[in-house]
């Protein structure tokens, strides 16, 4: 067998391992599991998530996960928890501990330290009758058979099931809280997945200038006004109404028309009755009307009013596309 192959045995390998490992997960939830759910719901404190070793990176990424659909959570590694961390706790806080065996010196210091303090305690670990998960309040049991790794010893397989668990108790708490898009956004202010629900047309529209002829401006002042406004394209504006629109690609089949467009005018080029969008409208939604109409700009108008352009550079600089 060459490297190459031997590589995409291993990857397969792995990738089966786990995905069994995952897949029996959905048989360990049970009324235990939702009890612990219930009880972080109503509870009135802090999640606090611990462990030790690569047990600590899985719960700094559920407390992140915690964090971002709605529910407060802290990280404290356990190892530093025993060196005066612990201070962390508060009264009203949940701890949930990770660790596979549940047997580890850390937390065999540890979860006494907790007990006494008085706090609740969840377990996430892969053996139920370890001391972690006899002491526990509740167990979340991420059983794991085996590691993918060759010598079973490097957490892989482990690691995934907590992670897992961890994911499918957060899920649970959102769906519980209601958390909805709009409070995903508060949370992600800076993302592009914050950005799509919370961005609007109004905030694109400000950033560009504002390109607009009337209908009787001839056209080599549309030519400029294109030009110099730097969008590929300008309103026909009456009244401040929308009643048309020029883009360069109009310009240039005009070119392909006339020798001489001496005389010619805004209103004699344009197009009538252009794609528009409220100017107050989601940015995603610009973006869904640019892709269904294959266009590149759109005008944004308030009540009627015109009040600019968006240009799907905006939505590309921005991370919504």
């Amino acid at each position: 067998m060459n490297n190459q192959d031997r590589i995409i045995a291993v990857a397969k390998k792995t990738i089966d391992t786990e995905s069994k490992a995952i897949r029996n997960l959905a048989n360990l939830v049970d009324e235990e599991f939702a009890d612990a759910v219930d009880y972080i719901y109503n509870s009135e404190g802090r999640v606090i998530v611990t462990g030790i070793g690569k047990s600590a990176n899985i719960a700094t990424k559920i407390v992140a996960t915690l964090n971002s659909t709605g529910t407060p959570a802290i990280f404290m590694h356990a190892a530093d928890a025993i060196h005066g961390d612990l201070g962390t706790i508060q009264q009203k806080d949940i701890v949930i501990c990770i660790s596979k065996s549940g047997n580890t010196p850390e937390i065999k210091v540890l979860v006494p330290l907790i007990k006494a303090i008085g706090n609740k305690l969840i377990a996430i670990t892969s053996n139920r009758e370890s001391f972690l998960g006899q002491q526990a309040n509740y167990v979340l049991h991420a059983y794991a058979e085996k590691e993918a790794c060759p010598n079973n010893l490097a957490p892989t397989t482990s690691t995934t099931a907590q992670l897992v668990i961890g994911d499918a108790l957060a899920m649970c708490l959102l769906d519980l809280r209601g958390f909805s898009s709009k409070d995903f956004a508060k949370f992600h202010p800076g993302g592009s997945l914050g950005k799509k629900l919370y961005l609007r047309v109004s905030n694109l529209t400000s950033l560009n200038e504002k390109p607009q002829v009337n209908p009787d401006t001839d056209v080599k002042k549309v030519i400029v006004e294109i030009s110099e406004k730097m969008l590929g394209v300008t309103a026909v504006v009456e009244d401040n109404k929308i009643v048309g629109i020029i883009t360069d690609g109009d310009l240039r089949r005009m070119l392909t028309k006339v020798d001489n467009f001496k005389g010619l005018t805004a209103k004699d080029i344009m197009t009538v009755n252009p794609k528009k969008i409220a100017n107050d409208a989601m940015a995603i939604e610009a973006m869904q009307l640019m892709d269904d109409y294959g266009i590149t700009q759109i005008l944004a108008e308030d009540n009627g009013n015109y009040c600019g352009v968006v240009h799907i550079h905006n939505l590309t600089k921005e991370g919504i596309i």
